[in-house]
């Protein structure tokens, strides 16, 4: 891509804020994208780069094998995977071409909603001003207009907040019987505490009503290599979305990370705990702002009311990124009442954070 030329900072939001990717190459802080920033360590890129003639020169592995090279790095038998060039593959097939109509607790990630045809979405509000999501009524409200997928996301993008296991257990009872998948997605999980506890990976082969889906970019800062997978004891459901994949959807740089994966496994639970640290001290920090409500985060990422008397969360996003060149996620777009009060931070290192909190104190009046 051709470094391009703005006239004015200005110029340059303009630009960025219609993107979705590629933010490396114009040259300022992301805390918009939610990624682990302290994986993969450098050894990967070595092993990748020695590998690289290989990689480029052949074909790469089709689904079986990348499903075994998953089940290896999650202790799953492979006929219950399927792996997507990221989530987003998965989502589309899902969405766009199985769902005849899809439950969604909003505000939540769009793609669910975006992916299906128009007519196919049902929105289901999540409670306000506390965006917990009541999974009883949600279970109520997806028999009765007869929704063959229900979608949970947990923790929840852009809240950060996670669903109960209990909750969630209690709603895969609900819905048994009526003709309804539960997609959980579980993306942002491995920045929660006790992730291993609050996981359904484990239990799934006692409801078959259920596929986890998992996005491994967020997790294992991958974002260019785009590997996702479903999990699902529901092997009819698994055929399904396999039968949407193409044979060589995975490239060969994903394959070479699925199957090195194993040999770092306690190096991606130490990075985990780093985000886990910087992001709880980002918390204590905007929570210090006076005025600001702050979402008690589950991921990577923090999800904040502005003051009342602060400016909209698009100015306030357009003049940290004129002022300070840091770029922050608003909410407008999402399905929420008063969108345009809410911002959505990621959390970076300790010494960005810390200059996120001074520079938003900067341009918020």
């Amino acid at each position: 891509m051709p470094k391009l030329n703005f006239k004015s900072q200005a110029e340059k939001y303009e630009f960025i804020s219609k993107q979705h990717g590629g933010y490396y190459r114009h040259n300022f802080t992301d805390h918009a994208y939610l990624y682990n920033l302290y994986f993969p360590p450098e050894a990967v890129f070595t092993t990748l780069k020695e590998n690289i003639h290989n990689i480029v020169l052949n074909y790469p592995m089709a689904q079986d094998a990348l499903a075994g090279l998953i089940g290896k790095i999650i202790d799953q038998p492979s006929e219950r995977i399927v792996v997507g060039n990221g989530a987003a593959e998965i989502i589309k097939i899902i969405s766009g071409h199985l769902a005849k109509k899809i439950i969604v607790p909003v505000p939540s990630f769009n793609e669910y909603a975006n992916a299906a045809p128009v007519g196919n979405v049902i929105e289901f509000p999540l409670e306000f001003p506390s965006f917990q999501l009541d999974v009883d009524m949600f279970a109520a409200e997806a028999i009765r207009v007869g929704a063959d997928i229900a979608v949970v996301v947990t923790p929840n993008n852009p809240t950060s907040m996670l669903v109960p296991k209990a909750d969630l257990i209690r709603l895969l009872h609900k819905l048994n019987g009526h003709n309804c998948m539960l997609i959980i997605d579980e993306s942002f999980l491995d920045f929660a505490e006790n992730k291993d506890e609050i996981s359904l990976e484990k239990v799934v082969q006692d409801y078959p009503n259920m596929a986890i889906l998992k996005s491994m970019s967020k997790a294992y800062g991958i974002c260019g290599l785009r590997i996702g997978y479903l999990l699902t004891a529901n092997v009819k459901f698994a055929d399904l979305v396999r039968n949407g994949i193409h044979i060589w959807n995975i490239n060969g740089f994903a394959e070479e990370f699925l199957r090195i994966l194993p040999e770092y496994k306690q190096e991606f639970i130490d990075s985990c705990i780093r985000v886990m640290a910087d992001r709880d001290e980002f918390y204590k920090k905007l929570c210090a702002i006076p005025g600001m409500t702050v979402f008690k985060p589950d991921a990577n990422y923090i999800y904040c009311r502005l003051p009342e008397k602060a400016l909209s969360g698009p100015e306030v996003t357009k003049r940290l990124f004129i002022a300070h060149n840091i770029y922050i996620k608003d909410s407008v777009g999402k399905t929420q009442p008063d969108a345009d009060r809410y911002i959505r931070i990621a959390s970076r290192t300790e010494k960005e954070n810390n200059k996120l909190v001074e520079a938003l104190i900067d341009v918020m009046y």
